[in-house]
């Protein structure tokens, strides 16, 4: 799965990377060296604009745990922070977002737990990891995205939308196989266009442009304990840490 991860990058860098239009100010970003489920996030993904009647791709920011377009309250997006790729096409959860509303959710690399023996006092620990592209680009995390609205508010009200995202995983191969069983999807820059297009509906087809990464694409970093608790944030949390479970 992928329960915490990185995002150092800002709207205006992602919207070149991705040729896209940012819809978050700079100034309203910051960056995050832990983030956690329910916190918003950076995703591209187009969307047809209804001035211009075009489709267009932008940079928006998501709640991280998608809530169902039907659900009646938002109380479980804590538990759709990932969707299995295996069954996210048939599942009521998420099988409308996977035809239709695709985003990719960029990333410097996400963090894992290992459980290891005799931490302080000689007691079992989860020792964390950073699992990142060995060549330092981002990982472009596949995700999908849905709308809820708040029946309680009115429909012109701006609070009454709320925007979700979910990242889609798989079973983990080689490096992160070693940490955890299962790892985000990625899209490849070649697949990016296809992906992100809100005409392609066909679950074979888009499940054909899911990519896993291979052990030799992601470096596994033993870190600090201090990545635990998500009030500490900064990029010492990067910092290696002597492994207790080497290869």
């Amino acid at each position: 799965m992928c329960g915490r991860f990185v995002a150092t990058t800002g709207p205006a860098d992602l919207a070149r990377l991705y040729d896209a239009q940012p819809q978050v100010p700079e100034e309203a970003f910051t960056p995050s060296w832990n983030i956690a489920p329910t916190r918003d996030v950076l995703a591209v993904l187009e969307r047809l604009d209804t001035d211009s009647g075009e489709v267009s791709r932008q940079v928006r920011a998501l709640r991280w745990g998608l809530v169902p377009s039907w659900s009646k309250t938002p109380s479980a997006a804590a538990k759709m922070i990932n969707a299995r790729s295996e069954t996210a096409h048939v599942k009521p959860a998420f099988r409308s977002a996977f035809s239709k509303r695709r985003c990719i959710i960029p990333s410097t690399g996400y963090y894992e737990w290992r459980q290891a023996p005799g931490g302080p006092g000689g007691r079992p620990y989860k020792q964390p990891y950073f699992l990142a592209p060995a060549d330092g680009t981002l990982l472009g995390m596949a995700g999908l995205y849905e709308f809820w609205k708040d029946s309680t508010r009115p429909e012109d009200d701006p609070l009454a939308w709320l925007v979700t995202c979910t990242v889609l995983t798989t079973e983990a191969t080689d490096n992160a196989g070693r940490v955890h069983d299962r790892m985000p999807l990625t899209i490849t820059a070649a697949n990016q266009a296809v992906w992100l297009d809100p005409d392609l509906t066909d679950p074979d087809s888009v499940r054909d442009l899911l990519h896993t990464p291979s052990g030799a694409e992601l470096t596994v970093t033993a870190v600090a304990t201090t990545v635990n608790s998500v009030r500490n944030d900064g990029p010492e949390l990067l910092t290696e840490v002597e492994d207790p479970l080497p290869v």
